[in-house]
Formats: C-alpha cells, structure tokens, sequence
C-alpha cells in the first residue's frame, strides 16, 4: 500500500513538469533551456512599434517537441516555448494534454511570423497550421499576440538560443 502511494506522489510531481503540443509529423520529449535565467533564451517579437521579448524554453528534440506544454496548469505571460525544427515544413500542432490556452506562432526561417493560430482550445486534437512552411514555432498564452500587436509579417529575434544565432 505505501509503494502504491509513494508511486502516486511521484507521478503527482513530476506530471505537472512536463509539456504540451505535439508535432504531428514526428513523435518526441524533454524540454530542454528553462526560462527565467537571467541571461537564458529569449524569442523578441517586433509589431513595428513595440519590442516583445519572451522567455523561452525550447524544444528541439523530438521527445522535447513532443511533449511540448502538456500537463501545465499556468504561463507566465511573459513566457513560451520555442520549438526548433532543422528544415522548413508544413508544422502541424495540437493540444492533447494541453490545460491552458495558447496562441500558436509560425516562424520562418528568416524570422518572420508565417501565420498564428489563436487561442487554441485546450485538451484537444484538433490540427493546427497555417499556410506556408516554417521552421519555429512559438507558443505563448492564448490571446498575447492580439495584446501584443503580432502578426503575419512580424519580424522575430532569437536571443540566447543554442544553436541559433540572433540574426536570420
């Protein structure tokens, strides 16, 4: 009875570490960079008269990708994930094991916003794309990027990102 316990709490902390969308196209898992180093990545977003810039954990493997945000029950506003692909690609997303919305930013390589899906609902495997192809995709609370000023167009810079320098 007590191991039966014990494995419940385990699973009751470590659960919640672990994240949400999923590429379609490929099954992975780890996040790798956490957010909230001082000098950790960023992704900083351009509306033309605003600077936003976005803690970012990011996820480059396939089991980091996979796993995404899922099992999260809160994001800082100033907070996302930043998902890595080595090719550009018709990315497809979705929610399952997702608890909170989340606006959904398609980046191409040369840094700007290709589309975003807004809001998508949670807990849901529903597909999510845009048109065109993308090699980043951005995710943050469902409704920044309309608060934000985001969209198609939108210049993006990587701060901090390994493997990927701050220009295009």
């Amino acid at each position: 009875m007590r191991s039966v316990v014990r494995i419940a709490l385990l699973l009751w902390a470590v659960l919640p570490g672990l994240a949400a969308c999923q590429n379609a196209r490929s099954p992975a898992a780890p996040a790798g960079s956490t957010p909230g180093a001082a000098n950790g990545p960023r992704v900083v977003l351009h509306n033309g008269t605003r600077t936003v810039p976005v803690r970012v954990e990011v996820a480059r493997t396939d089991s980091e990708r996979e796993r995404g945000l899922m099992y999260r029950n809160h994001m800082d506003p100033d907070a996302g994930m930043l998902f890595v692909f080595d090719r550009d690609a018709q990315l497809t997303f979705w929610m399952k094991n997702t608890f909170i919305p989340l606006d959904m930013i398609f980046i191409d390589r040369d840094r700007h916003v290709v589309g975003i899906v807004e809001n998508a609902v949670p807990e849901t495997e529903t597909p999510r794309r845009v048109s065109g192809d993308s090699r980043y995709v951005l995710e943050v609370g469902g409704g920044l990027t309309r608060q934000w000023g985001i969209s198609s167009g939108s210049a993006v810079d990587f701060e901090g990102v390994p493997g990927i320098g701050t220009g295009p």
